[in-house]
């Protein structure tokens, strides 16, 4: 079980992300725009917008962790579960359609 600290701390980067979403993307794409070619000046305000967004609402500090056990590592995107915690469900029958491996 991961601590419950590094938990919240994750819940707080998504609600974060989820906040600057559009104001992060949108100046993205006016910075990226081709069709209106921005002045230096204009792009460097533009870039200083995007940089005054606080750290923690970027989508790249975002980390799966599993679903029960909040495990940060071997996370398994189609279920949200950790390796370990898939195993043990597996074996317990709890995942239809999943099989154990035997040879």
């Amino acid at each position: 079980m991961a601590k419950k600290s590094l938990i919240q701390r994750e819940k707080k980067r998504q609600k974060l992300e989820q906040k600057y979403h559009l104001i992060r993307r949108s100046s993205k794409k006016k910075i990226k725009s081709k069709v209106s070619p921005l002045s230096l000046s204009e792009k460097t305000k533009m870039q200083e917008k995007l940089q005054s967004l606080p750290r923690n609402s970027a989508p790249t500090r975002l980390h799966r962790r599993c679903f029960l056990t909040g495990r940060p590592r071997a996370n398994y995107r189609d279920f949200g579960l950790s390796g370990h915690i898939l195993r043990e469900m597996v074996y317990a029958c709890l995942l239809p359609g999943a099989t154990r491996s035997s040879w």
